[in-house]
């Protein structure tokens, strides 16, 4: 490494040589590491190419999910949801135990009982835990997806951001086949009430069963809200709503 001591201030690269701005001033260095064709077809880089090849399979699974739950995602996620997804879906991955090394999937990692308890329970706002949000239990049932609370009082029964006055509550019901990106999302209707001590029955149905192949995953969303002159406003863009994989068969 050398400090650039000309004059002419740049950054990028030129020939083999790289120009940044560090620390200590702007320096120039060598341009270094492996070739991207070496990496491609030398035997003594198989295991990167084959951890490149799952890193990217999960990365992939992970999209599939995501714009799969779009509309219940969008304003229930946090900024880290991309990372911390891809990590579980590479976890999924890994219980595939009949595939080759490097063509693992998950998939096939999702008809095993690990796999599908690495993927449930996904919370995909991590600033606002289903668990830490509502605080009671709700039944859900697997063949329609509906999800109730037989007695619920929100003032009590929910831990909600400061100044939200209302919540809504929705259940989601996907038929996702991770093999084919085939998936079918049906949604409950949104249940909406003030946040006050009234016991109000919460039952959440989606409008059918999904149709298709693959895994039946369950979700539960939570949303608070401000209303102000009649109008409920989302707060802080959705930062405090929560949004969880309840169950996955």
């Amino acid at each position: 490494m050398a400090k650039l001591n000309s004059f002419i201030k740049i950054e990028g690269t030129l020939d083999n040589l790289t120009f940044y701005k560090g620390r200590a001033g702007y320096l120039v260095k060598t341009k270094g590491g492996v070739s991207a064709s070496r990496i491609k077809n030398d035997p003594s880089f198989a295991r990167t190419r084959e951890n490149g090849s799952e890193f990217g399979h999960a990365a992939t699974s992970g999209k599939q999910l995501r714009r799969a739950i779009l509309d219940l995602l969008t304003d229930a996620k946090d900024d880290l949801v991309t990372a911390r997804l891809t990590q579980t879906m590479a976890r999924v991955q890994k219980t595939d135990t009949t595939s080759p090394r490097g063509e693992r999937t998950v998939a096939i990692g999702l008809t095993t009982p690990e796999g599908r308890n690495e993927l449930n329970g996904f919370n995909f706002n991590a600033d606002a835990i289903l668990s830490a949000v509502l605080l009671t239990d709700f039944n859900l049932n697997t063949a329609t997806g509906e999800v109730n609370i037989p007695d619920f009082v929100p003032a009590q029964n929910l831990s909600g951001p400061e100044g939200a006055t209302h919540v809504s509550f929705t259940a989601g019901f996907l038929n996702m086949d991770f093999s084919t990106d085939i998936k079918d999302l049906q949604v409950s209707p949104v249940q909406n009430m003030p946040i006050n001590n009234t016991n109000t029955p919460i039952v959440l149905t989606p409008a059918s069963v999904p149709t298709g192949a693959g895994n039946q995953l369950y979700f539960l969303k939570v949303a608070f809200y401000q209303q102000v002159n009649g109008i409920q406003y989302a707060l802080n863009n959705g930062a405090y709503n929560a949004l969880q994989l309840i169950a996955l068969l």
